[in-house]
């Protein structure tokens, strides 16, 4: 079976149906706001926001976003993080509570201003 191709983060999200597609679209504006600098692109089949190297990912799952803001991301918020599934480099924000779009954008601001973000 052939996966769907996107090369945009418009088609990413205009893939998805209803909450899931405005939870993704709320993600985005969120990520933006935090890192209007940042190049937007596909990376890994999921968005990336990038500024001389990845900052944060995000993608639609069954029942969570991911949210992919690499281990140094992780490890500044983890006490932040604790009521959620995490591992070195994601957390899962399930769809059944509310989505923390705040702690995504503190964390995508933390992420540009990290030296191992540039380059």
């Amino acid at each position: 079976m052939d996966s769907p191709t996107y090369t945009t983060v418009d088609e990413y999200i205009g893939q998805f149906a209803g909450g899931v597609r405005d939870i993704l679209e709320k993600a985005r504006e969120t990520i933006r706001a935090a890192v209007p600098d940042a190049a937007e692109k596909i990376s890994y089949r999921m968005p990336c926001y990038w500024q001389n190297g990845p900052l944060v990912y995000f993608a639609a799952m069954k029942s969570h976003l991911g949210f992919y803001p690499t281990s140094e991301g992780m490890a500044a918020f983890n006490d932040r993080l604790v009521s959620y599934k995490t591992s070195k480099g994601a957390v899962q924000f399930p769809y059944n509570k509310p989505i923390p779009y705040e702690l995504i954008k503190e964390i995508a601001a933390f992420r540009a201003k990290q030296p191992e973000s540039i380059g």
